[in-house]
């Protein structure tokens, strides 16, 4: 795989550019920029953007909706878009759920649900975890008895990012007990409206509501919103999987963020003397600069794996480790970098409006909060210790 970009690819470059120069929105630049809290209105504003323009799903088919682009264009846009500093795109409706109903939902469930979730009708939230079942996804416990036309759900789920917004989950119930625990498992699509759902929010270290736990019960769905087979939804949640754990890599959010370190440690007023000339964080630096740019090949050859008709596999894996560790290396350097201005936390400065002072240089207030936040990111999508397990599983065949 030539890694130099074309004549035309340098042109899209161009293109993206220009797009996000007019189109992006200065005020959610600036908000995404800030490290300020987006709300529901502000993240569908964007979605509405690139959905009007055609670049929403860019990994999808174009019958479905998709742009038809190319791997290298794919990973141009992502990146264009973290460093113009564009909001995230959720990915629960686009890139979780989207590609299990393309490869595994009926034609009457692709023709409804795919349109709704490019035009912002439906905002999905992901139902996976349970007090007993994270990375350990297969030990789930809530139910799903079919009782005529309908499942009946009794449960708990949690950590349910944005399920406070959410109108609708995907979810993993049990509709079998016979066999080994990842059989008996199936994959079903719920209004969130439906009498007997209660959204408690778990208030973060950063004094946010972003995630959630979502109780059930007896709660009466219809069974034509069964993805797939019953009891062979463990088939589509490994394949969703794959797609959430390249999402979670990041690897254009990593670009941003090493910009902007980068940016901060040649800083010398900010450092009294530059800290980039200081030999030992130059080496932090450096390595972890090399292991970026190792990880975007690895990203491309997902990337191009999965426009050619392939699944993501161990590579999945190894990118969320990698991604990960990167985006926590970037973190750890950046609060390092702002020093002793990192310190104080202030969580209403991070929303919108906010007039108060900010201590040190306005690149400080975020750096606390971001810190902190991307400590997840080794633990959520399926710890990074599991992912070695898998990677040693499919490669090794340990």
């Amino acid at each position: 795989m030539d890694l130099n970009f074309t004549s035309s690819e340098l042109a899209f470059r161009d293109e993206v550019r220009a797009f996000l120069d007019t189109k992006l929105p200065k005020r959610l630049s600036e908000m995404v920029r800030n490290g300020q809290r987006l709300s529901k209105a502000d993240q569908e504003e964007w979605h509405a953007i690139l959905n009007e323009k055609g670049w929403l799903a860019n990994h999808w088919p174009k019958e479905h909706g998709g742009t038809g682009w190319t791997a290298v264009e794919k990973f141009i846009f992502e990146n264009e878009c973290a460093l113009a500093h564009a909001p995230r795109v959720l990915p629960f409706g686009l890139s979780m759920l989207g590609p299990v109903l393309i490869k595994y939902g009926n034609d009457q469930q692709k023709s409804y649900w795919l349109p709704r979730i490019l035009n912002g009708q439906d905002w999905w939230c992901q139902g996976y975890s349970e007090p007993g079942a994270g990375s350990d996804l297969a030990a789930l416990k809530t139910t799903a008895v079919r009782d005529g036309d309908d499942y009946i759900i009794n449960g708990q789920k949690t950590w349910t990012t944005q399920g406070q917004h959410a109108n609708m989950i995907f979810c993993l119930v049990r509709t079998s007990k016979e066999g080994k625990k990842q059989e008996g498992i199936s994959f079903i699509l719920v209004d969130m409206t439906t009498p007997g759902i209660e959204v408690r929010p778990i208030k973060t270290i950063d004094g946010g509501f972003e995630v959630n736990e979502v109780f059930f019960s007896d709660v009466r769905v219809p069974a034509e919103n069964l993805v797939g087979e019953e009891n062979k939804g463990w088939t589509c949640a490994k394949y969703l999987l794959t797609y959430e754990r390249t999402n979670i890599a990041g690897v254009g959010f990593s670009v941003a963020a090493l910009e902007k370190l980068k940016a901060i440690a040649a800083d010398q007023q900010a450092n009294e003397g530059r800290l980039i000339d200081d030999p030992q964080f130059a080496a932090r630096l450096a390595k972890v600069e090399i292991e970026l740019e190792n990880m975007k090949t690895t990203n491309l050859r997902v990337i191009a794996a999965v426009a050619g008709g392939g699944v993501p596999g161990a590579e999945s894996s190894m990118l969320k480790v990698k991604g990960t560790e990167i985006r926590q290396e970037i973190t750890s350097l950046t609060r390092r970098a702002v020093g002793s201005y990192a310190l104080p936390y202030n969580p209403p400065a991070f929303e919108e409006g906010f007039n108060g002072p900010h201590i040190g240089p306005d690149y400080a207030a975020p750096t606390a909060k971001s810190y902190f936040n991307n400590r997840k990111l080794s633990i959520f999508g399926g710890s990074n210790e599991i992912q070695k397990n898998i990677i040693s599983k499919m490669i090794l065949g340990l």
